[in-house]
């Protein structure tokens, strides 16, 4: 395989990724362009200085492309648990047809701290638990005892209603003061 150069690597990079239905890692992508994953994180500096709308995932980047006729809806959702039961917390949100994308939490020093996640699949929750449990990784929400925020968006408001109605249910939702 030919090894891709500059401009011409950074183009395929942005076709893969407009090209894939899932995020795609910075390894696949350096074997798919012949160099090594570092160039990859560095042509994605580059590509996000351009302002294209490529987002680093826990299971790799995606490319945020919008589609004109596909509405979204987002709510942002106050939650509160354990952290034994944040498998749990996605999947139930995953399992109303949401995609979880971030995490946020406040911290007493740097303020708000925002990650992104972009699960929409019980796979996709299953690949992000393994990964923090292998890189023995903490949950953001463990620096403030159990509270956090996630971003969730789905095609329908029903599919918010249903997703937050479950949490209620379980005890996830940080109860209003």
């Amino acid at each position: 395989m030919k090894k891709l150069l500059g401009e011409e690597r950074r183009e395929a990079i942005i076709t893969i990724l407009k090209n894939e239905q899932r995020p795609v890692t910075g390894t696949a992508l350096a074997k798919r362009t012949n160099v090594s994953r570092q160039v990859i994180v560095n042509d994605m500096a580059l590509l996000k200085a351009k302002n294209e709308p490529i987002m680093a995932t826990s299971q790799g980047y995606v490319y945020l492309s919008e589609h004109p006729n596909h509405r979204v809806f987002e709510r942002e959702i106050a939650s509160f648990h354990t952290p034994e039961q944040a498998e749990d917390e996605l999947n139930t949100l995953v399992d109303a047809g949401v995609t979880v994308k971030n995490v946020t939490v406040e911290h007493p020093v740097y303020g708000e701290i925002t990650a992104s996640i972009m699960v929409s699949s019980r796979y996709d929750v299953q690949q992000f638990i393994q990964k923090v449990t292998a890189t023995e990784a903490s949950l953001l929400m463990n620096l403030t005892e159990g509270a956090h925020l996630h971003v969730i968006s789905a095609d329908d408001e029903k599919k918010l209603d249903a997703a937050i109605e479950q949490l209620h249910l379980k005890g996830y939702l940080l109860p209003e003061a």
